[in-house]
C-alpha cells in the first residue's frame, strides 16, 4: 500500500476505506508498517464489544496496553501525542486507571490531565500518587510555556502604571523625565527638547493590583479551570500583584492559600453539580478593597443556576464602583467556548468585558486595563 493510500485508508477508517477498495497489499517492510499503523489507527476509532470495554480490548484482541507499546515505537513524539490524546477521550479508561504502569507509559498532557481530574474518584492508592505526579509535571510545563509572556505584559503595564497622567507639579518626576528625553537632545540649539513629561503616581495609584479569579466548577469549565489554576499561580508570583482565587458552583471554596500549588487547588476540584454565578460575584465583591485598582476574572459558561437579574446587578453594581470584570466563557490553548450568549451579552451591556481567549491573550487584555486604555 503506498503511503498516500495509507493515508486515505487512516482517514476514511477501517470500513469505509474497505467499501471503497483501500486494502493492504505486498509483503514489504514498508507495507507490513503501514499495515500495523492503520491497525492502531483503527483501534481508536472501533467500538469496544460490550464485554470488552472496560478491558479496553477490541474484537481482535489488541489492548490498551499492547496499543500504547506499538504507538511508542511507531509513532514520533509530536503524532504519539495526539493519538494517546484520542485513546484517553475514546476508550481504554478504566485500563489506565488501574494499571499505574501503564498509566506511566501515557506522554503526560491536558488531556491526561483531564481524565485523571474527571475519574479522581475511581483512583485507587496506587494511582494516586502517580496521576498526581502527572499533573504536577502537565502543570508545571504549562506554566513555563506561559510565565514568560503573561509576566512581560503585566509587569510592563504596572510599570507604566506607576506614571500618573495627570499633570500636577508635587509629583514632577523630572530625573525620570529628562532620562526619557535624552533622546531629543537637539545638538545644534544645546536644548533638550521634551516630548512628555513624566509624574509620580500618587500614592493611591502606587497600592498593587488586586486580582480575584472565579473558577466555575462546572464539568464543561474543566480545560479553563486548569489554565485558571496555573494564571494564578503566575499572578501569584508578580510582587506587583496580589491576586485571590476561588471556586464554586453553589458554594465557594476560596483557595488563595494555596496560589502556590496548582495541583493542590486542581485536585480539589469538584466537578459538576450546580451553578450560583451570582453567589459567586457577591463573594467576589466581598472581597474588593480599592474597587479603581481590583480586576475580577469570572471564569464561567454562563449557565447559571441561580438569579441570573441579582448577577447582572452585582456586575453593574461593581463596575460602577470601579471594578473592572472580565467574563471568561474559555481561557485555553483552544478556547472554544459553549456558553450561554443571552446572559453573556446581558453582562456585557452593564460593563463585564466578554472574552474566549488564550491565557497570552487574557494577560494582554489586563495589562490594557492597568495602564489604563
Amino acid at each position: 500500500m503506498s503511503i498516500r493510500l495509507a493515508r486515505w485508508r487512516a482517514l476514511l477508517g477501517q470500513q469505509r476505506a474497505a467499501a471503497h477498495g483501500l486494502h493492504y497489499d505486498g509483503d514489504t517492510a514498508e507495507s507490513a508498517r503501514l499495515r500495523q499503523a492503520c491497525e492502531l489507527l483503527d483501534f481508536l476509532h472501533a467500538e469496544p464489544a460490550a464485554e470488552d470495554r472496560g478491558a479496553g480490548s477490541d474484537s481482535a484482541g489488541l489492548t490498551v496496553a499492547a496499543w500504547v507499546d506499538q504507538v511508542r515505537t511507531l509513532f514520533p513524539g509530536a503524532a504519539r501525542e495526539v493519538l494517546e490524546g484520542e485513546l484517553i477521550r475514546r476508550r481504554g479508561i478504566r485500563d489506565l486507571l488501574d494499571r499505574p504502569d501503564l498509566l506511566a507509559r501515557i506522554e503526560p498532557n491536558v488531556e491526561l490531565v483531564k481524565t485523571l481530574l474527571t475519574h479522581r474518584d475511581l483512583l485507587d492508592p496506587r494511582t494516586r500518587q502517580l496521576a498526581r505526579r502527572i499533573i504536577d509535571q502537565v502543570v508545571s510545563e504549562l506554566k513555563e510555556q506561559l510565565k514568560l509572556q503573561v509576566t512581560d505584559s503585566i509587569i510592563g503595564a504596572i510599570r507604566r502604571d506607576r506614571h500618573s497622567p495627570r499633570p500636577v507639579l508635587r509629583n514632577l518626576d523630572l530625573k525620570g523625565t529628562l532620562r526619557r528625553n535624552l533622546r531629543h537632545w537637539d545638538q545644534q540649539r544645546q536644548r533638550l527638547l521634551v516630548e512628555r513629561i513624566y509624574y509620580h503616581a500618587a500614592e493611591k495609584r502606587q497600592q498593587p493590583w488586586h486580582v480575584i479569579i472565579a473558577v466555575d466548577q462546572s464539568g464543561s469549565m474543566l480545560d479553563s479551570a486548569i489554565y485558571s489554576a496555573v494564571m494564578a499561580s503566575i499572578f501569584a508570583e508578580l510582587p506587583s500583584l496580589r491576586t485571590s482565587l476561588f471556586l464554586f458552583d453553589t458554594r465557594v471554596a476560596d483557595l488563595s492559600d494555596e496560589l502556590g500549588q496548582p495541583v493542590d487547588v486542581l485536585m480539589k476540584l469538584q466537578l459538576g453539580g450546580g451553578t450560583d454565578i451570582a453567589q459567586a460575584m457577591t463573594y467576589a465583591a466581598t472581597l474588593v478593597r480599592q474597587p479603581a485598582r481590583t480586576i475580577i476574572l469570572l471564569i464561567t459558561d454562563f449557565y447559571e443556576g441561580g438569579d441570573a437579574a441579582k448577577l447582572v446587578a452585582q456586575i453593574a453594581e461593581l463596575g460602577q464602583s470601579g471594578v473592572r470584570c472580565i467574563g471568561l466563557a474559555a481561557l485555553g490553548a483552544g478556547a472554544k467556548p459553549q456558553y450561554d450568549k443571552t446572559l453573556a451579552r446581558r453582562c456585557q451591556r452593564v460593563g463585564m468585558d466578554i472574552l474566549a481567549c488564550t491565557p497570552e491573550r487574557l494577560s494582554q487584555a489586563m495589562a490594557q486595563i492597568i495602564i489604563g486604555k
